[in-house]
């Protein structure tokens, strides 16, 4: 089935725009991109040349925005669901980016510097934040894999990073905040120390939905807390929608948190 734009897409696929430089291709009944996938991309500092990989890409969201965006240099993403790594090939084509976005259909357990071609400066990832006993089991397996820790839990992710960066290299990842214990646990396990943190609030009177954390490959003990984001303003509505607040407007438009 093709739509207007003329791109051919399976019948339980839909074609997305998300900002004037990235359009995408998602299943009707997966897992869309979010405030999270676009938040951990303007927390991601600007490595113009570097190599990055991702784990565990879906679509490709993030990636697609950090090479739109000329964050990172080449990006080997990881996707071992089948359907997703079709669909996120797809993607980096249907946006030019195939030449700056590789593809590999692989569990996150089994890759190493060998998949990819040695060690490398970035990793970054949205891994499954939920646990296999917690949360209603979903009618959709794509939902259920990606959401619980089917295939790795976050000391496997950690485990995978560490193997992949060089020393000095850093990890991003963004995450549960009830869940913060189990990140900074599974991060000093595999020598990641973490760095930079900020928490992301529905609004100011909201408690975090977010938190998102970088990590340095054998960094010296040493955490800045940046400043809370507030994504709405607190009982402020305009034809009935609440109203985004001036910092998030800015990461929106910059794709950038900045300190």
């Amino acid at each position: 089935m093709s739509n207007q734009m003329g791109i051919e897409l399976l019948p339980d696929e839909r074609l997305d725009e998300v900002n004037e430089r990235i359009t995408i291709i998602q299943k009707k009944d997966g897992l869309t991109f979010g405030t999270d996938a676009y938040f951990l991309a303007s927390f991601i500092k600007q490595q113009r040349y570097a190599h990055a990989v991702e784990l565990g890409t879906g679509t490709g969201i993030i990636s697609l925005l950090c090479a739109s965006k000329d964050k990172l240099g080449v990006i080997d993403a990881i996707e071992i669901q089948k359907d997703f790594y079709d669909i996120a090939k797809r993607n980096a084509v249907l946006n030019g980016l195939e030449g700056r976005i590789r593809l590999i259909c692989e569990d996150v357990r089994n890759v190493s510097s060998v998949t990819v071609g040695g060690e490398v400066d970035v990793v970054f990832t949205n891994p499954p934040y939920m646990t296999l006993d917690s949360g209603k089991r979903n009618t959709s397996d794509r939902k259920y894999i990606a959401r619980h820790e089917v295939c790795g839990d976050i000391g496997d992710f950690c485990a995978t990073a560490r193997r992949l960066l060089k020393h000095g290299g850093r990890f991003y990842c963004v995450w549960r905040p009830d869940r913060l214990s189990s990140l900074f646990s599974a991060m000093k396990n595999n020598g990641l120390e973490p760095k930079r943190l900020v928490f992301v609030h529905g609004d100011a009177d909201a408690e975090p939905s977010m938190v998102l954390v970088s990590a340095t490959k054998g960094g010296a003990e040493g955490l800045r807390i940046l400043p809370p984001i507030f994504l709405h303003e607190t009982d402020t509505k305009k034809d009935g929608v609440r109203q985004l607040t001036q910092r998030a407007i800015r990461i929106y438009e910059t794709m950038d948190i900045t300190e």
